[in-house]
């Protein structure tokens, strides 16, 4: 293509030319990442045992380390027509207000009614579930996206759907509450009193505003326990983040279109979906050797787990529950402050994500809320979109990176991840106009009291 072609503000895909079929990233990871470990055992988990808790199809699917490229289900694909492809945007007015030379896309996944990317993955997962024959699924959700998103595809494939919603979202964010509630969810604050788990975690933590790790467990516990369900996550997993892909791949296509290719790719990460669709197939290249990227990953500084963790095998839920997972951690036990970060209020990180990370395939940084608020309004001013706090955490460092480019006289081009829209937020961003908002940042001591509770075994050394 030529390269002098005029970009326009949006990039459409034709339907056509929407992508046919997932991207499996560890194909073509030379390390592969750690498979899970039975906690009892530590073995690694069977499909057999997996099966308990995740649908038969899903198990597959997180088990595929040789598969590059799995079929997107015509159904699956039925539904994406209704919101997908999702537009590439150049961000013409951000770069004028920066004064910068370098050139900013953002790959906009707010266009649903869940207002977020997660239904990629809500709708596939919900679709194995009543391909099973199951009668409904069980998740947790912290900023309110991924549960939006599940009660949607739920409601769309008549499957009961059970939330557990971190209790600090589940006060501030009583709207999102309401949205699960129109698509049939039945929602609960997590940690609470209608699970063993939860009643163990708030004796052990008296008014915890609770975790993405404590909704977890209370969601794993209620699938394992009732008949006819199975517990579905909406990140983290090998599984998810193939669904995910979908992000990517279209954001190559339509930057292939106009002969563009990005300098620097930047995504927020809590648990690493969103991270890992955008970056799946580029990082594909770059672990092939055909092109070279610089990938950047941008956590809330209240909860470092590239930046501040440990590279080890622990528990993906603060019940101690589940299969334990090697990747970035902070620890289950760890309890992040009660800030807007939202979704990315999670102690651990995608396995994927963690192994290229501990690979030197991509960079970390965090980042304090209040800058990102600053970075989300300055978004909203000049490109019209109120942007979710997790998305912000993207625009923040794309920000930062086009500044330094305004230093340098650089002109990279920077593609970054918007995730989804912020209109549920409006707590959040009043207290941040009220001057209320305050940073925190954890101190090396309340870190050591999460990494103790990381499992000590032969192998498991960090």
């Amino acid at each position: 293509m030529n390269q002098n072609r005029e970009i326009p503000y949006k990039i459409y895909l034709e339907e056509s030319e929407m992508p046919k079929q997932w991207y499996n990233v560890r194909a073509d990871m030379k390390n592969k990442p750690a498979p899970l470990l039975n906690p009892a055992t530590h073995e690694p988990m069977t499909a057999e045992e997996l099966s308990v808790v995740f649908c038969e199809d899903l198990v597959k699917q997180e088990l595929d380390n040789d598969n590059a490229y799995i079929d997107i289900p015509q159904e699956i694909l039925d539904f994406y027509k209704m919101y997908r492809p999702s537009p590439l945007v150049r961000a013409y007015c951000l770069e004028k207000q920066l004064d910068t030379p370098a050139k900013i896309y953002y790959k906009f996944e707010g266009n649903n009614t869940s207002g977020s990317h997660k239904l990629n993955s809500a709708i596939a997962q919900a679709y194995y579930a009543k391909k099973q024959g199951l009668k409904g699924v069980t998740t947790e959700t912290g900023a309110g996206q991924w549960g939006t998103a599940l009660s949607m595809a739920c409601a769309y494939l008549g499957l009961d759907c059970k939330v557990y919603m971190v209790k600090c979202s589940y006060e501030q964010k009583p709207f999102r509450r309401e949205v699960m509630r129109t698509y049939g969810a039945a929602v609960t604050p997590s940690p609470s009193d209608t699970t063993e788990i939860g009643r163990k975690i708030l004796a052990e933590h008296p008014g915890t505003t609770g975790s993405l790790g404590c909704a977890i467990s209370e969601a794993v516990e209620v699938a394992t326990h009732t008949q006819g369900y199975r517990y579905v996550l909406g990140s983290v997993l090998n599984q998810v983040l193939l669904h995910q892909s979908i992000i990517g791949l279209e954001t190559k296509t339509a930057l292939d279109k106009y002969g563009i290719v990005p300098d620097i790719i930047i995504g927020c990460a809590g648990g690493g979906s969103n991270l890992g669709g955008l970056i799946s197939p580029f990082m594909g290249e770059k672990l092939r050797g055909e092109k070279d990227y610089r990938f950047i990953a941008v956590e809330p500084a209240s909860c470092p787990s590239f930046t501040r963790g440990k590279f080890a095998y622990d528990f993906c839920d603060t019940g101690m529950v589940t299969p334990l997972q090697k990747m970035y951690t902070l620890g289950s036990g760890f309890i992040p402050s009660a800030n807007h970060a939202g979704g990315l209020r999670y102690h651990g990180m995608s396995s994927i994500l963690s192994q290229l990370y501990h690979d030197g395939m991509m960079e970390a940084v965090s980042v304090e809320q209040t800058s990102v608020f600053a970075a989300a309004e300055q978004f909203a001013r000049v490109e019209g979109i109120l942007p979710a706090p997790e998305s912000s955490h993207a625009i923040r460092v794309a920000i930062d990176e086009a500044l330094k480019c305004k230093e340098t006289g650089e002109e990279k081009t920077i593609v970054f991840g918007l995730t989804g829209t912020g209109y549920f937020d409006m707590v959040a961003y009043e207290k941040y106009n009220n001057g209320e908002m305050m940073d925190y940042i954890p101190t090396d001591k309340e870190l050591e009291a999460g990494f103790a509770g990381i499992p000590r075994f032969e192998g498991n050394e960090f």
